[in-house]
Order: C-alpha cells, then sequence, then structure tokens
C-alpha cells in the first residue's frame, strides 16, 4: 500500500480547509445533493464529499457508507487531492498503490474509486467529491465528465460558503462601524 504524500501547499490547503469550518459539522442537505447524484450519475452503490485534514478524511456527505472518516494515510482522496483531474482507479486489486489497502482487502472493499478534487481559491484541494463500487468497473468519458461538472458544482457551493463567512466577518468589523459612524451611508427615500 502506498500512502497518499501531503500537498506541495500543505499548510496553505489546511488554512483553506479550516476556513470553510465544515469539519465535524452536522449533515447538510446541500452536499448530501451531491453525493445522491453522483452515486445516480454513475450507478455506483457510494458516493462521498470527503474533506482531508492533517491526519483523516472526514465525510461530510456519505450515501451508501456507514464510516463518518477514515486515516489520512489509507485513503484514496488523499491521492485525489494531489491530481488536477478526475483520480480514477478501475480496479483497485490491479494497482499496486492499493491492492493491499485495508479499504479495499476489508470493508468498505473498495474495487473501484473515481474522486473529484475540490479546490478553493488559489487551487488549494481541500477534499474530494468521490464515487465508489465494489465491483472493478469503467467508467464512461461521459460518467468522468458528469463527475467533474458536479464536483464544479460543489465548488462553487463551497465558494459561496466563504463568501457569506467573510460577507458576516465584513459587517462585524469594529473599522466597518466606525467608518459607517463617521460617514453614513446615506438611505434612499421612496416615492410616494
Amino acid at each position: 500500500m502506498k500512502k497518499p504524500a501531503l500537498h506541495p501547499q500543505e499548510p496553505a490547503r489546511l488554512a483553506a480547509l479550516r476556513s470553510l469550518a465544515l469539519l465535524d459539522t452536522d449533515k447538510d442537505e446541500r452536499y448530501d445533493r451531491y453525493t445522491r447524484l453522483a452515486k445516480a450519475l454513475c450507478d455506483v452503490p457510494i458516493s462521498v464529499v470527503s474533506l482531508v485534514d492533517e491526519s483523516r478524511q472526514w465525510f461530510k456527505s456519505c450515501v451508501g457508507l456507514s464510516a463518518q472518516e477514515t486515516g489520512r494515510d489509507i485513503s484514496f482522496c488523499g491521492h485525489a487531492i494531489l491530481e488536477n483531474g478526475v483520480f480514477y482507479i478501475p480496479d483497485t486489486l490491479a494497482d499496486r498503490r492499493f491492492a493491499d489497502n485495508p479499504l479495499v482487502v476489508g470493508p468498505p472493499n473498495i474495487r473501484c474509486y473515481a474522486g473529484c478534487p475540490l479546490f478553493l481559491y488559489d487551487r488549494l484541494p481541500i477534499g474530494t467529491l468521490c464515487i465508489i463500487d465494489t465491483r472493478p468497473r469503467e467508467l464512461t468519458s461521459a460518467q468522468t465528465l458528469r463527475l467533474r461538472d458536479l464536483a464544479d458544482c460543489l465548488q462553487r457551493e463551497l465558494l459561496l460558503e466563504l463568501l457569506k463567512k467573510d460577507i458576516a466577518n465584513l459587517h462585524a468589523s469594529p473599522a466597518l462601524a466606525a467608518l459607517t459612524a463617521v460617514a453614513p451611508v446615506p438611505r434612499t427615500v421612496r416615492a410616494a
């Protein structure tokens, strides 16, 4: 088994992940929607939105799997975040990096994996949208394209989450309060 390497910009990547404040939060329909769609589009039993921190991959959303996290050292998503495109393994038993991985030789018995890295600003990968099958299989080019498209939509959701946090922080900023106290924003008057 080959452990995933650290990202070349690991400290910045971890800071980007933490800025989302999503780790160890409750389930959220916004993210569950993506795993359900990925599962259906690729006709697989398992789909996950995985966030990769220092030592684990934590599942923000998961369909078809009861686990909520695994160690980063055995994770497939730890490898996927090092790629720019879809990280795809049609048969894990035929791949030396994964043939003896505990997630392959034991539950959930991963035989096929495809993961799309999820990037924040500066192309820092914070996790993946991935699909898993318990049998080897070839995904069509249309399926991998749909999976990447879906991951791109999920990235936009994550970036919107960051934008909402930035706006909330700006409104709570003492500097903004001081500025508006000195130069109040004019109010529009509605005509009668």
